[in-house]
């Protein structure tokens, strides 16, 4: 007798490329997966994966069970859209956000997406964009949203919306209100997001791009941290304009122009293409429509 779990076991490990990843796929432990595989092959007599590797390999025999496998579950989730309980296949989530995200629009996506799949577990991690993308390499990670600066064919990206950032500073740090070349505000203390930031990596290319050293930087990785940063004077920062729009219009931040401006941050959901029900590109479509980096969720 054969089960679906000991199928889906199979089908994830030949995914993931371990044991360990396909127990966390599966919300299950590595020793039940491998118990999983030891029962099919002991059942029909036969290897499945070649154990003289370091990662999951199939054997011959594996690489042909593989292929009916992918083809009985997607006849199974077929079945289960036409019985009308998609939402059924669907229990966890595990979500990556960056920091601006997590303060701005995350709150209206989870709230659609318990209204869209009731027996969701979200399971949210936040994060700088390099180690989200690391976790969604490593299939840790189920899909992240994320600065559009990962080039990698393995994932789908879907653009999802755009953050609008402007030099800021607090009063005295800068000369009278006039426009500035960019140089000239590269010689400033900056407070910067690092390499391992995605908004970091992407204004850093603009940097080199533009021929534009900077020797004064403050490395800041937490956004709430870089905002006060700026507001105590201690640097000028680029920061996103409107979700801060009141602290401009208070008095505790100034904008500076600058020539060239600061181009647009380009955020997208990033994530594994399956064969099976697109879930993860329906989760993706719901970030397009939530997606709003314009207010803060502290503001009331």
């Amino acid at each position: 007798m054969i089960t679906l779990k000991q199928v889906e076991a199979l089908y994830w490990i030949a995914e993931l490329g371990s044991f360990d990843a396909a127990a966390l796929r599966l919300s299950t432990t590595q020793s039940a997966i491998s118990k999983r595989i030891q029962e099919l092959e002991s059942r029909f007599d036969l290897v499945i994966f070649d154990r003289s590797h370091r990662s999951a390999v199939l054997t011959p025999k594996g690489e042909e069970i593989l292929q009916s496998a992918r083809q009985l579950l997607n006849m199974r989730d077929g079945l289960l859209v036409q019985l009308g309980a998609k939402d059924a296949m669907f229990r966890r989530l595990r979500l990556g956000v960056t920091e601006l995200t997590a303060l701005t629009w995350l709150p209206i996506l989870v709230d659609r997406l318990r209204k869209r799949f009731p027996q969701l577990e979200i399971e949210p991690e936040v994060g700088l964009g390099r180690m989200l993308y690391e976790r969604l390499a490593d299939h840790t990670i189920d899909l992240i949203i994320v600065p559009d600066v990962f080039n990698d064919p393995r994932f789908s990206v879907m653009p999802v919306g755009t953050v609008g950032n402007a030099w800021m500073y607090a009063d005295g740090v800068m000369p009278a209100k006039r426009a500035f070349p960019l140089a000239e505000i590269a010689q400033q203390t900056l407070i910067v997001q690092g390499k391992d930031s995605g908004m970091g990596i992407a204004y850093g290319q603009w940097f080199r791009a533009h021929g534009i050293d900077t020797p004064r930087t403050v490395v800041c990785s937490n956004l709430v941290a870089q905002i006060g940063l700026t507001v105590s004077g201690l640097g000028v920062s680029f920061l996103p304009k409107e979700c801060l729009s009141h602290l401009i219009a208070h008095g505790a931040l100034r904008t500076a122009k600058t020539t060239p401006t600061l181009p647009k941050i380009q955020y997208a959901a990033m994530y594994l293409p399956t064969q099976h029900v697109d879930f993860l590109g329906e989760v993706a479509r719901l970030c397009q429509t939530c997606c709003d980096f314009s207010r803060l969720v502290l503001q009331v």
